[in-house]
C-alpha cells in the first residue's frame, strides 16, 4: 500500500489515476483547486482518501499540500503532476499573456509541487515523481507549439531531476500519452488563441483547429487503460523514464526518432567537422 500525491485529480486522467489508485488499495491525497470539486468527484470518500485544494502555481498551498498529507498518512510515495493546461493555435498567434498562462501551470506549477514533496521523498530515501507529459513533448505539431514547448521543458526536466535523485532512492518518470478520450480538448482545458491571423487559416495550423474540435471525445486512447498502465509500471518497481501511452503516440516516437537518425547519419560529417583540430586528431 502507498500513498499517492496527485494534482488535477478531480477529472480526466487524474480522477481515473485517483480511482485506479484507491481501488488497488493505495491511499491517496487528491489535490484540485477546490477541493470540493475532488468530493464532488468521489462522493463516498473513503477513508483512503484526502481531498486537499491545491493551486499548483501557489508555492505555500502546495507545501500545505505535502504536509497534510505527512500529517494524515505519514508519508508521500509517489507524486503525480497532472494538473495542465493546453494551448492551440499558431506560434506567431498568441499573446504574451497567453504563453505565459501555459507555461504557469505546465511548468512553472510543476516546479512548485516539485519542491514541496521533493524533500518529503528525500527524507524518506525512496518514492517516485510521476510527470506528466505529452507525446507533443517528444514530437511538435503546428497549432500547439507553445504547449509543446511546455511539455518538451517538462520533459528535460524530468530527464536531469531522474538523474539527480537517482541516489537517494527516488525514481522518475515522464508520461507521454497520445490523444485520450478526456475533456482534455474542452474549453475547461483547452484555451484558444484569440488572434487567428489569416495566413494560417487555410495550413496545417488550421487543419488542426478542426482536427482537435472533430476528435473531442471521439479520440482513441481510453483513459481508465491509461491510469491502470501509469500504476502497473509504477507498482512494477521498474518505471522507465520515458512511458508513451496509445499507439498514435508509439508511432509518432517511433517516427521521431527514424527522422532524427536519418538526419543524423546525413548531416553526421559536417557536425563533427566543428572540433578542434587536435580534438579530431586524437
Amino acid at each position: 500500500m502507498s500513498v499517492w500525491f496527485i494534482t488535477g485529480a478531480a477529472r480526466g486522467l487524474g480522477a481515473h489515476l485517483t480511482r485506479e489508485a484507491l481501488r488497488r488499495g493505495h491511499h491517496v491525497v487528491a489535490t484540485a483547486r477546490e477541493a470540493r470539486a475532488v468530493t464532488a468527484a468521489f462522493p463516498d470518500e473513503p477513508e483512503a482518501l484526502l481531498p486537499v485544494p491545491l493551486d499548483v502555481t501557489d508555492e505555500e498551498q502546495a507545501h500545505a499540500a505535502a504536509q497534510a498529507a505527512v500529517a494524515r498518512f505519514g508519508r508521500i510515495d509517489v507524486l503525480v503532476n497532472n494538473a495542465g493546461r493546453g494551448l492551440l493555435g499558431a506560434v506567431e498567434e498568441a499573446s504574451d499573456a497567453e504563453v505565459r498562462a501555459v507555461y504557469e501551470t505546465n511548468v512553472f506549477g510543476l516546479l512548485t509541487v516539485v519542491r514541496a514533496v521533493a524533500p518529503v521523498l528525500r527524507r524518506q530515501r525512496t518514492g517516485q515523481i510521476v510527470n506528466l507529459s505529452s507525446v507533443g513533448g517528444f514530437v511538435g505539431s503546428p497549432g500547439w507549439g507553445l504547449y509543446n514547448s511546455t511539455k518538451f521543458a517538462v520533459e528535460g526536466i524530468s530527464e536531469a531531476l531522474r538523474a539527480e535523485l537517482a541516489p537517494l532512492g527516488i525514481t522518475v518518470t515522464v508520461v507521454e500519452p497520445g490523444y485520450f478520450r478526456t475533456d482534455f480538448l474542452d474549453s475547461s482545458s483547452l484555451h484558444l488563441v484569440d488572434r487567428r491571423l489569416d495566413d494560417y487559416a487555410d495550413g496545417p495550423v488550421g487543419q488542426m483547429r478542426q482536427r482537435a474540435a472533430s476528435v473531442n471525445h471521439a479520440q482513441p486512447g481510453d483513459p481508465a487503460k491509461a491510469a491502470a498502465a501509469v500504476i502497473d509500471a509504477v507498482d512494477s518497481g521498474r518505471a522507465p523514464l520515458r512511458l508513451q501511452l496509445g499507439r498514435d503516440a508509439v508511432r509518432a516516437v517511433e517516427g521521431k526518432i527514424e527522422t532524427v537518425r536519418r538526419e543524423l547519419a546525413e548531416w553526421r560529417e559536417l557536425a563533427e567537422s566543428t572540433d578542434h583540430d587536435d580534438v579530431r586528431a586524437g
